[in-house]
C-alpha cells in the first residue's frame, strides 16, 4: 500500500491488525492466552500455596512472571520475521515504500495487545482476592505495570531474535536465551560472585530485579526508564537489521551510515543515562497504601527537631548471604531518603567494614558492632561468611545501633521456601533517632523540651494548721519550686494556694474538680488541713505524690511531673504482671511471660517492674500497663485506683479466666484479678462468659483422639472459636489506635458491659468487637476432640451478636476508695490500744501521711482488653507458627495503645507498617476450593468471551469484504 496514502499512525494499526487477525487465525493466540492463565493460577493456588501462606494479596501471581514471560514471549514472536523469511513474503515487506520502522512496530503493538488481553483474564484473580480480605491494591497495579512493560521488553527482544534468524525453533532458543540472560544478570545466582557496589550495578541491569523493585508498589521513574529504554534498544536493531537486508537487495545504501549511527547513539544514550538515573534517588512513586517504602510526616518532625548534625552510618559486607544481599539497596535507598528529608542536618555513610579496618575497630570497639556468621552455600561447598548487616545512628554522643535481627522478617512457608523481607525499616531508624534525640535532649535544661507554660499549685494549709513534719515539708518545697522557676526562666508559674481561705471557695472547688478532701493527722484525729501539690498546662493536670517527705523525693516526683509534659524524653511504663512459678517454667507450665511485649515496647520506652505491694505507683510512671493481673489485694488495688485520680492512664489487659499450656494439653481455669470490683465501680463489667465466634484464627490445638481404644494427642491448625479474628468493622476506624491495624487475635476473651449511668459524663470508645456471628459460652472445655476422623465444632448456642473486647473510658473518675479508710492507714487497734496511742501522742505529730485522692481530673483514662493471654509469648509464638512468619498485631495493638495514651503520635502513624500483616480470613476448606475454582471458571469463560469477540470480528470483516465484491 502507498505510503502516502495512510498516515504513520494508520500505517502501524492497520499491520498491527492484520498480525491480531493472524493470530487468532491460528492456535498461537489461543495456546498463549490459555497457557499464561493456567501456569499463572496454577503457581499462585499451588506452586505458593496462597491459602497456606495466608496472606491477602497477589504477589504469588507476579512472582515467576520474569520466568514465565521469558518462555511464552519467545514462543509468540519466534514466527513473526522468521515466518515471513521462509514463505517469502518478506520480500515484499522490503519492497514497499514505508519505513520498515512502520512494520516493526505494528508487529510490536499486536504482540502488546496479546499480553494486555493475557493480564486481563488474570483481573478475576485480585479481585476475589480482595474480595475474600482486606487487598492493596497499589501493589496489585503495580505488579500488572511491570508485568506488561517486562513482557514488552521480552517482546522487542524476541521481535530482533526472528529478525536474525531464519528458523522459528532456532529463534526460540536465541530469543529464550537473550532474555533469560538480562534475567539472570541481576539475580542472587550471579550477583553472589560480586561485593556489594558491583551487585548493585547488575541489579541495575537486570530485568528481574527491576521487576521485584516495581512489584513491591514502588514505581520508579528509574526503572520505567530502563524497560522503555530496552524496548527502544531492540525495535531499534530489529529495523537496522531489517533495514541492512533491503540495502543488500538494491535498497538506498546511502541511508546505512545514518541509520548505524543513530541506532548506536540510541544504544549508548540508553545506556548512560540509565547508570546516571542510577544514582538519582527520590524520583518515584509509593503506590502502597499508608506508603510503605517513603519516609511519613512523622518522622520529618523528629528530623525537624535535630540542631546539631545526625549521622546515620550503613555497616554492609560486600559479602553475605543471598537473602540479605538485595535488602542492601533497598536500606541504601531508604537511608538516603533521610539524608534528603534531614535538608543537610542527617549525613548518611555506607562502610564495608572488610575494606576500611579504622572504621571496622571503631565499630568493634566503640558501638559494639561485630559481624554475624552466616552459612553460605553454592553447587559446589558450603562456608561460613562473617557478614555486617547494621546501622549506626549517632546524634552527638548518643547512639543507636541497628543489627539485621531488628531490621528483618521472615516468613518460611517451609524449610526451602523462605522470604525476608525489611521488615518496618522507617519505624527501627526512626524510632533509633528518637531515642538518641531524647536522649541528647535529656542532658540539657528540663524544661528546654517542654512547650508552653506550666502552673504548679500547692494547695497548703496555713502553717498552723498543719503538723509539724509538713511544716517543714513545706518549705523544702518552695526551694525546691524556686529552683525550678530559676530553670525554667518564665515557664513555670508557682502558686501556694490556702483552700480554707476566702470561706472555703477553694476548698470546694478543688473537691469538685479532684476530689481533694481535708486530711487528718491520724485515723483518730480532729484537726483536718490540706496538702496537696500539682503540675499542668491547660486542661491537663497531674499531681506530685507524696511518697515521703523528703527533698530528694520531691525533686525526683517534680522530675518526672514534667517530663511528662515534655516531648525529649522517654517515657516509663509502669508493669504489673502476675508471679510465676519458676519450677515449672522451663516445661512451659510456669505463670505466663510478655517477654516479646516488654521487648517492643522496651525499644522505646523505659519498662520498670512493679509489684504494687507498698500500695503506690512509683512516681516516675507515665502509664501504668497491668498484663493478667492476679489477686491483687486492697493495698495494689489502691496503687492502681491513685495512679488513675492522679491523672494517669491504666491499661488493663483481663477476664475471668486464663489458658494453661503446655506441648500436648489446654485448660482454662477461672482467675480472680482483683480489679473486678473498681472495673465496675468504673462502669466497665467484663461477664464471666467467654466469646465464640466464627470468624477465628487458625491455631495449633492439641486434638484428641480415640485409636484401638487409647487416647492420643496431636497437634492440629483448626478453625477455633475460642481465637476471636477482629477485623474490617470489628475494628474502630476513627481510633488511631485501631486504624492502621488489620487484624487482631483475641485469645479466649470475655464480653465487656459498659454501664452508661456509671460512665457519666467520661467519653466512651469502643475499640475491639467479636463479629456479628459471634456466641458466648460458660464452659471452660475448651479442648477440641475427634469424632469418627473429623473435628467435633463448636456449635453456636443461644443469641448471637457482636460481643465488645476493647473499650477507652476517658474523662473524671471518683475513687473506687472515696469514703472508706485509706489501706495505707494504720489498721485498727483495740480500744485500749487507741486509747494509749491518743493519750500519748504529742500534739500536732502526723501520725500517717494522708494521701487518698478523690476524683481524678479530665486527663485520666482506663485502656481495658479483655483477654488474659492474647498477649503471652506462647500465644503470640503459635500465632506466629499458624503464619509462617512473626505475628506482631496484637503486639502492635497495644503498643498503639500505650502510644496514644503517651500522645506520641508519631511512632503510632508508622508503626503498624509491615509486610506480612494483612492476613486471609478464617476460611472453611469447602470455601477455599470454591474461590480456587471460580478462578479456574473465571479464566475460562474469558477464554470463551475473546474467541467470541474473534468471531464476531471475523464476521464483520467478511460482511465488509462481501459488500466490497457486490459493490
Amino acid at each position: 500500500m502507498p505510503h502516502n496514502n495512510l498516515s504513520h499512525g494508520s500505517l502501524v494499526r492497520r499491520i498491527a491488525a492484520k498480525e491480531i487477525t493472524l493470530f487468532f487465525a491460528s492456535p498461537i493466540a489461543y495456546l498463549f492466552l490459555a497457557s499464561f492463565a493456567a501456569i499463572g493460577l496454577f503457581v499462585f493456588f499451588w506452586g505458593e500455596a496462597f491459602f497456606s501462606r495466608n496472606i491477602a494479596d497477589v504477589r504469588p501471581l507476579f512472582e515467576w512472571m520474569p520466568l514465565l514471560l521469558i518462555f511464552l514471549c519467545a514462543a509468540l514472536t519466534m514466527r513473526l520475521w522468521s515466518e515471513e523469511r521462509r514463505s517469502g513474503t518478506l520480500e515484499h515487506v522490503l519492497t514497499q515504500p514505508a519505513g520498515l520502522w512502520h512494520f516493526v512496530l505494528g508487529k510490536f503493538a499486536a504482540c502488546l495487545a496479546l499480553l494486555a488481553i493475557a493480564l486481563l483474564i488474570t483481573l478475576p484473580l485480585p479481585v476475589t482476592v480482595s474480595l475474600m480480605g482486606e487487598l492493596d491494591w497499589g501493589p496489585v497495579w503495580a505488579g500488572y505495570l511491570a508485568t506488561f512493560l517486562l513482557g514488552a521488553a521480552y517482546l522487542s527482544i524476541g521481535l530482533f531474535v526472528s529478525a536474525r534468524a531464519n528458523n522459528q525453533i532456532v529463534s526460540l532458543i536465541l530469543a529464550s536465551a537473550l532474555c533469560g540472560f538480562f534475567y539472570l544478570l541481576g539475580s542472587p545466582l550471579v550477583t553472589g560472585f560480586f561485593g556489594n557496589t558491583a551487585a548493585e550495578w547488575l541489579r541495575l541491569l537486570g530485568t528481574g530485579s527491576r521487576f521485584d523493585a516495581i512489584t513491591r508498589g514502588v514505581i520508579d521513574l528509574r526503572d520505567l526508564y530502563y524497560y522503555l529504554s530496552m524496548v527502544a534498544v531492540f525495535l531499534a536493531l530489529n529495523t537496522l537489521v531489517l533495514e541492512r537486508e533491503r540495502w543488500s537487495a538494491g535498497g538506498d545504501a546511502g541511508n546505512r551510515n545514518r541509520w548505524r549511527a543513530v541506532t548506536a547513539l540510541l544504544v549508548a544514550n540508553a545506556l548512560g543515562v540509565n547508570l546516571w538515573l542510577g544514582q538519582v534517588h527520590g524520583l518515584r512513586l509509593d503506590a502502597t497504601r499508608g506508603n510503605l517504602y517513603s519516609i511519613s510526616p512523622a518522622t520529618r518532625q523528629y528530623l525537624e527537631q535535630l540542631q546539631e548534625p545526625l549521622l546515620i552510618r550503613g555497616y554492609f559486607s560486600a559479602k553475605t548471604h543471598p537473602l540479605l544481599s538485595p535488602l542492601v539497596p533497598q536500606m541504601r535507598d531508604l537511608l538516603r531518603e533521610y539524608q534528603v528529608a534531614g535538608g543537610g542536618k542527617v549525613r548518611v555513610e555506607f562502610v564495608d567494614p572488610a575494606r576500611e579496618p579504622e572504621l571496622e575497630k571503631e565499630a568493634n570497639q566503640k558501638y559494639g558492632i561485630a559481624p554475624v556468621p552466616l552459612q553460605v552455600a553454592d553447587r559446589y561447598q558450603a562456608s561460613i561468611v562473617s557478614s555486617y548487616f547494621d546501622v549506626l545512628v549517632q546524634y552527638g554522643d548518643e547512639y543507636q545501633v541497628l543489627g539485621f535481627r531488628d531490621l528483618i522478617e521472615v516468613k518460611a512457608a517451609s524449610e526451602a521456601d523462605i522470604d525476608v523481607q525489611l521488615r518496618n525499616p522507617e519505624l527501627d531508624v526512626t524510632r533509633a533517632i528518637r531515642k538518641v534525640l531524647h536522649g541528647y535532649q535529656a542532658g540539657g535544661n528540663l524544661f528546654d523540651t517542654v512547650k508552653g507554660e506550666l502552673v504548679f499549685n500547692a494547695y497548703v494549709s496555713a502553717d498552723e494548721n498543719l503538723p509539724q513534719q509538713l511544716v517543714e515539708f513545706k518549705s523544702a518545697v518552695h526551694e525546691v519550686t524556686e529552683k525550678l522557676q530559676t530553670d525554667a526562666r518564665g515557664r513555670l508559674q508557682v502558686r501556694f494556694i490556702d483552700p480554707d481561705a476566702e470561706g472555703g471557695a477553694v476548698a470546694k472547688q478543688i473537691a469538685d474538680d479532684y476530689g481533694f478532701q481535708p486530711m487528718a493527722a491520724g485515723l483518730f484525729s480532729t484537726d483536718t488541713f490540706y496538702f496537696y501539690l500539682t503540675l499542668g498546662r491547660g486542661d491537663q493536670v497531674v499531681q506530685i505524690p507524696l511518697d515521703d517527705l523528703k527533698k530528694e523525693t520531691l525533686e525526683r516526683n517534680l522530675e518526672a511531673g514534667i517530663k511528662r509534659f515534655a516531648s525529649g524524653f522517654t517515657k516509663t511504663v509502669a508493669l504489673v504482671t502476675p508471679p510465676g512459678d519458676p519450677t515449672h517454667a522451663q516445661f512451659g507450665m510456669g505463670g505466663p511471660s510478655f517477654s516479646q511485649l516488654e521487648n517492643l515496647l522496651g525499644a522505646e520506652l523505659n519498662i520498670e517492674r512493679e509489684d504494687l505491694s507498698d500500695g503506690r505507683v512509683s512516681g516516675a510512671a507515665d502509664i501504668l500497663l497491668l498484663l493478667a493481673p492476679k489477686n491483687l489485694d486492697e493495698k495494689q488495688l489502691f496503687a492502681v485506683d491513685q495512679f488513675l485520680m492522679q491523672g494517669g492512664t491504666v491499661v488493663a489487659v483481663t477476664s475471668p479466666y486464663s489458658a494453661s499450656l503446655s506441648n500436648r494439653s489446654l485448660s482454662l481455669s477461672p482467675v480472680t484479678s482483683g480489679l473486678e470490683k473498681w472495673l465496675v465501680h468504673n462502669g466497665l463489667d467484663i461477664d464471666k462468659k467467654l466469646v465464640l465466634d466464627p470468624q477465628n484464627s487458625a491455631f495449633p490445638v492439641p486434638v484428641n483422639r480415640n485409636i484401638g481404644g487409647f487416647q492420643m494427642q496431636e497437634l492440629r491448625m483448626l478453625d477455633y472459636p475460642y481465637f476471636v479474628d477482629v477485623r474490617g468493622e470489628g475494628l474502630n476506624g476513627g481510633s488511631p489506635i485501631t486504624a492502621g491495624l488489620p487484624q487482631a487475635t483475641l485469645s479466649w476473651a470475655s464480653p465487656i458491659r459498659v454501664d452508661s449511668e456509671k460512665q457519666g459524663g467520661r467519653q466512651v470508645t469502643e475499640l475491639l468487637k467479636s463479629s456479628a456471628g459471634s456466641w458466648l459460652s460458660t464452659s471452660t472445655d475448651v479442648m477440641p476432640r475427634l469424632e469418627n476422623g473429623a473435628v467435633s465444632g463448636f456449635k453456636p448456642q443461644g443469641e448471637q451478636g457482636a460481643q465488645l473486647l476493647g473499650v477507652i473510658s476517658a474523662g473524671r473518675f471518683d475513687s473506687y476508695f472515696a469514703g472508706k479508710t485509706s489501706p495505707l492507714a494504720a489498721q485498727e487497734k483495740t480500744e485500749e490500744e487507741n486509747a494509749e496511742e491518743t493519750e500519748g501522742q504529742k500534739a500536732g505529730e502526723l501520725e500517717t501521711l494522708p494521701s487518698l485522692i478523690g476524683r481524678s481530673p479530665e486527663s485520666a483514662r482506663i485502656i481495658l482488653f479483655s483477654s488474659n493471654d492474647f498477649l503471652r509469648d506462647q500465644v503470640v509464638r503459635m500465632s506466629g507458627s499458624a503464619a509462617g512468619s512473626e505475628y506482631l498485631n496484637t503486639l502492635q495493638l497495644l503498643a498503639n495503645s500505650v502510644d496514644w495514651a503517651l500522645e506520641d503520635a508519631g511512632l503510632l502513624s508508622i508503626r503498624s507498617r509491615s509486610h506480612f500483616n494483612r492476613t486471609l480470613p478464617p476460611m472453611e476448606h469447602g470455601t477455599q476450593l470454591f474461590w480456587e475454582y471460580l478462578n479456574y471458571i473465571c479464566a475460562a469463560l474469558a477464554l470463551a468471551l475473546v474467541a467470541i469477540v474473534q468471531q464476531l470480528r471475523k464476521r464483520a470483516r467478511q460482511s465488509r469484504y462481501r459488500q466490497l465484491l457486490a459493490g
